[in-house]
């Protein structure tokens, strides 16, 4: 018995294989980790290019602030063609209302995310504009926010209503890994807010 013991202790049958599954199963999850964070890169690129898509949109669309089409800042002490008065009204997708008196379109913000005529992410139509969801496939509006602040453009009784700096922040997106949650049980990686601002346009969809 002592010599069967000896005898196996000794012998270097499948010493490859061994030494092939482990450095296998090493150069498996390495290239399996360069998939997963590369498609995280780019769908992080994704998502900013949707963001920068959605603030180009938003400056050219009817505002989610309805009320901005119709404001003309005239009040108490406040003439025709004196500087327009402060405001900032914040858009928030997820929660369907704008701050300080702000009149939420769903109409509008579904223009910005989904496309012209579209209310949930399609494919684009000859002669349509690409859309936020076009870029990035899993964006909603309840990712998305919208901000119109009066920074000293325009003035106060201008036809079509005020020129407000827009903001686009897109937020609560997150990457799920393919391949790594399987294998070693990492956590899905939540993408930072994406931020774009542009100066507002016309604000009109029917009119750009």
């Amino acid at each position: 018995m002592r010599e069967r013991i000896h005898a196996l202790a000794a012998a270097r049958d499948g010493a490859v294989m061994v030494e092939f599954t482990i450095i296998a199963a090493l150069l498996l999850t390495v290239t399996c980790g360069m998939v997963d964070f590369s498609l995280a890169l780019y769908q992080w690129n994704a998502a900013s290019k949707a963001t920068e898509l959605g603030g180009r949109l938003a400056a050219v669309s009817n505002p989610v602030s309805s009320d901005l089409s119709t404001l003309t800042g005239l009040g108490t002490g406040v003439n025709p063609g004196d500087a327009m008065p402060y405001f900032k009204h914040v858009c928030s997708g997820s929660s369907q209302s704008c701050s300080s008196g702000g009149t939420y379109s769903a109409a509008a913000m579904n223009t910005i995310v989904y496309g012209r005529g579209n209310t949930s992410c399609g494919t684009v139509a000859s002669g349509q504009l690409a859309a936020m969801c076009d870029v990035y496939r899993g964006l909603t509006t309840s990712n998305v926010t919208i901000t119109y602040e009066q920074t000293g453009l325009g003035f106060a009784g201008k036809p079509g209503g005020p020129t407000p700096t827009v903001t686009v922040e897109v937020t609560g997106l997150t990457f799920n890994f393919v391949f790594l949650n399987g294998l070693l049980g990492f956590a899905p990686i939540n993408m930072p807010t994406m931020r774009t601002t542009i100066t507002g346009e016309d604000l009109s969809t029917t009119g750009s």
